[in-house]
């Protein structure tokens, strides 16, 4: 919070437009995120935070990023939802937390930071779609997954385990999730070479996801929270290694 309130100042102090216009749609895009219940009041706040730090970084491909991946988890959270909430795996009605937020989007985030402290770097862009990439792939394979894929599968062994088991996946959930970090990577960088290295990265690191979730989540050495900013991270540096 600190470090971003310092890159805000000194943005404020070269051209207070490029700090007022980010602050003033980071707000809009919290009290739409809450309007519609995809998070918590502090959910909201946590997006606020994560939405003014892409904008600063990533500018408007930043942003459009990331609601796209607001839009995409809001929605697959609400497919058979009915259902979900038979199996005791849905999501609460209030939205997701801060906490949660911040798991998800905190990775891309600091790239977002990097870049815009002055790491000019196009492989900082590229990790940052691509942690937003798997933010998405990760959410939206496990939403479809528990609503339409049927019996879901361990990832280590291959065996049948009940829905929302720690490290299932399914086919449909599995496909949804790659299309997912499709339509984000495309969003967020430019098509071509970029795109589909984030693209990967953001599969493999869904993959990540269901493996840590398999094994140390299972074994209650990681909780969910951690599971997820681990996989978006995984997700970064295999895109910023591959760039």
């Amino acid at each position: 919070m600190n470090y971003l309130a310092e890159i805000a100042r000194s943005w404020l102090a070269q051209n207070p437009a490029r700090v007022w216009f980010p602050v003033l749609i980071s707000l809009i895009f919290a009290a739409f995120g809450r309007a519609v219940r995809g998070v918590t009041t502090s959910g909201a706040l946590a997006g606020a935070v994560v939405c003014f730090a892409l904008l600063l970084g990533a500018g408007a491909r930043g942003f459009t990023a990331l609601f796209v991946v607001f839009l995409l988890t809001w929605g697959s959270t609400r497919v058979g939802y009915d259902r979900k909430r038979s199996l005791g795996t849905a999501e609460r009605r209030d939205g997701r937390s801060a906490s949660q937020v911040l798991a998800n989007l905190g990775v891309a985030s600091v790239c977002a930071l990097l870049y815009a402290s002055g790491w000019r770097d196009s492989r900082i862009l590229i990790a940052l779609a691509a942690a937003l990439a798997e933010a998405a792939a990760d959410t939206i394979s496990s939403e479809i997954g528990q609503a339409v894929g049927g019996t879901p599968r361990l990832v280590t062994n291959w065996n049948p385990v009940p829905a929302g088991t720690d490290g299932a996946i399914t086919l449909a959930g599995t496909a949804a999730g790659v299309g997912a970090a499709i339509a984000v990577s495309l969003t967020g960088t430019l098509a071509g070479r970029p795109a589909l290295i984030c693209a990967a990265a953001g599969v493999l690191g869904m993959m990540a996801d269901s493996l840590l979730g398999a094994t140390l989540e299972r074994r209650g050495s990681m909780g969910n929270n951690a599971v997820n900013f681990s996989s978006t991270a995984i997700a970064a540096l295999l895109a910023f290694l591959i760039a």
